[in-house]
C-alpha cells in the first residue's frame, strides 16, 4: 500500500458535540457549501467518543474476465471498553452475471491507537484501514473474496453545508464523503483470484444516535457527467391512515428531513435542502427470507438542480439481516440511474439504502456494552 497523505479541508477550531435540537430549514435552492464547517479535517477522519459511528464504503468493480460486481463494506464503533472497542463489520457483495448476492458480519474488540489517523480494524481478516486519502478493504464472504487498495479523487464533501445533519427524532451526526475514489486488487471465488478495479464511495458519520425507530432512504451516484449525488429523506412510521403516501409505499410514513449534496465535476459541492428533494418508489419488493416489504426502483428528482433520474436496482435481492448484535434488518444494493439533469441525457450507477422498513426494529434498541 502506498504512502498516503490525508488532504485538509476548510476547518473549524473543534468539532462540538451535537445536539438534538432541530436545525433550521432552509429555502429550496441549490446553494455553495457555506463557509464555518462544524468537521475539521483530517482530524476528524480519526474516531471519536461518541455513541455511535461508523466509515462505510460501497462501490462497482470489474474483474479482468469480464465480470461486474457491487459491495458495500462498513465499520460501525461503539464507545471504548476498558478491554478494547468493540466494532461490527457488514459487508455484501452482488455478483451481476449470476445474480447473486453474498452477506456476512463479524465482531471484534480492538484495542485503538490514540494516534490513529482513521479507522484501523482487523478482524479475523476482514479489514478496513486508511488515513483518510485512501484506505485497504478485505473481507471474505464464504468463499468469495474481495481485497482492494483505494485512493479519493476528490475532495471530501460535508454534508447540509457544514457537515452537521439532522435525522429527526434520533438525533444529530457530523457527516462527510469522499464521493469518487478508484479501487484496484483482487477478487477471488471459485474460479479462482483475479485482478479487480472500478470506482467506489466512502461516507463517515458519528454522533448521538440513540433510538432505532426511524427510518430512511439513502441514495449516492456518480453519473457518467463526472458529477456525484447523495439524497438521504429521513421519515418516521405513523399510525394507519395517517400520512399515506402515492405511489407505493410498503408502510405509511412521515418525512421528518431531507437533504441533497451534489458535487459538480469542477468546483464547489452544492446543497439542497429537503423541499428540493423528491424521491418516490415506483413499486415494491418483498423478501422470501424475512417477509419484509420495501419499495423497489424509484423517481428521484431534485428540482433545484433539474436532476430528474429513475433509478433500478440491479439485484432485487440485496437484503441484510444484521442479527448478530443490531436487531435491525435492511437493504442495501446497486442501482443503475437513468435520466436527466438540465435538459441534458445523463446516466449513471451509485447505492441505496433502506432503514426502517423491518417492523421488529421500533420497538428495538441499539445495544450498549
Amino acid at each position: 500500500m502506498p504512502p498516503l497523505t490525508p488532504t485538509p479541508v476548510a476547518t473549524a477550531a473543534s468539532t462540538p458535540m451535537p445536539t438534538t435540537t432541530p436545525l433550521p430549514t432552509p429555502t429550496a435552492t441549490a446553494t455553495p457549501v457555506s463557509s464555518g464547517p462544524l468537521v475539521s479535517l483530517p482530524e476528524d477522519e480519526a474516531p471519536h467518543e461518541t455513541p455511535v459511528e461508523w466509515w462505510y464504503f460501497n462501490g462497482f468493480v470489474r474483474d479482468d474476465a469480464g465480470g461486474e460486481y457491487s459491495f458495500h463494506f462498513v465499520t460501525f464503533q461503539s464507545p471504548t471498553l476498558a478491554i478494547g472497542t468493540p466494532h461490527l463489520l457488514h459487508a455484501s457483495l452482488g455478483d451481476h452475471e449470476s445474480g447473486t448476492h453474498h452477506a456476512g458480519e463479524r465482531g471484534t474488540l480492538v484495542v485503538l491507537d490514540p494516534n490513529a489517523p482513521s479507522v484501523d480494524v482487523d478482524a479475523e481478516g476482514w479489514v478496513m484501514r486508511g488515513d483518510g486519502e485512501g484506505y485497504e478493504l478485505a473481507f471474505d464472504l464464504g468463499g468469495t473474496a474481495l481485497e482492494l487498495i483505494t485512493a479519493s479523487g476528490r475532495e471530501p464533501v460535508l454534508h447540509d453545508s457544514t457537515g452537521l445533519v439532522n435525522l429527526g427524532e434520533a438525533g444529530d451526526t457530523y457527516y462527510y464523503s469522499r464521493t469518487r475514489m478508484s479501487l484496484e486488487g483482487w477478487l477471488e471465488d471459485a474460479s479462482g483470484r483475479r485482478a479487480a478495479s472500478g470506482s467506489g464511495w466512502m461516507d463517515h458519520q458519528w454522533g448521538d444516535i440513540s433510538r432505532v425507530d426511524v427510518g430512511w432512504d439513502w441514495v449516492n451516484l456518480q453519473l457518467d457527467d463526472g458529477t456525484d449525488l447523495m439524497v438521504a429523506v429521513v421519515w418516521k412510521p405513523v399510525e394507519p391512515g395517517q400520512g399515506a403516501q402515492e405511489p407505493f409505499q410498503p408502510i405509511e410514513r412521515e418525512r421528518v428531513a431531507a437533504y441533497a449534496t451534489f458535487v459538480p465535476a469542477a468546483g464547489p459541492a452544492e446543497h439542497v435542502p429537503g423541499d428540493g428533494v423528491s424521491l418516490e418508489a415506483l413499486g415494491t419488493w418483498t423478501s422470501p427470507e424475512t417477509d419484509i416489504e420495501y419499495p423497489m426502483g424509484w423517481l428521484l428528482a431534485v428540482e433545484p438542480l433539474s436532476v430528474e433520474l429513475e433509478l433500478r436496482p440491479v439485484l432485487r435481492q440485496a437484503e441484510f439481516d444484521a442479527g448478530l448484535v443490531l436487531p435491525v434488518v435492511y437493504w442495501e444494493g446497486a442501482v443503475t440511474a437513468q435520466g436527466e439533469r438540465a435538459g441534458i441525457p445523463v446516466a449513471g450507477e451509485g447505492f441505496v439504502e433502506l432503514v426502517g422498513y423491518d417492523p421488529g426494529q421500533g420497538s428495538a434498541e441499539i445495544p450498549t456494552p
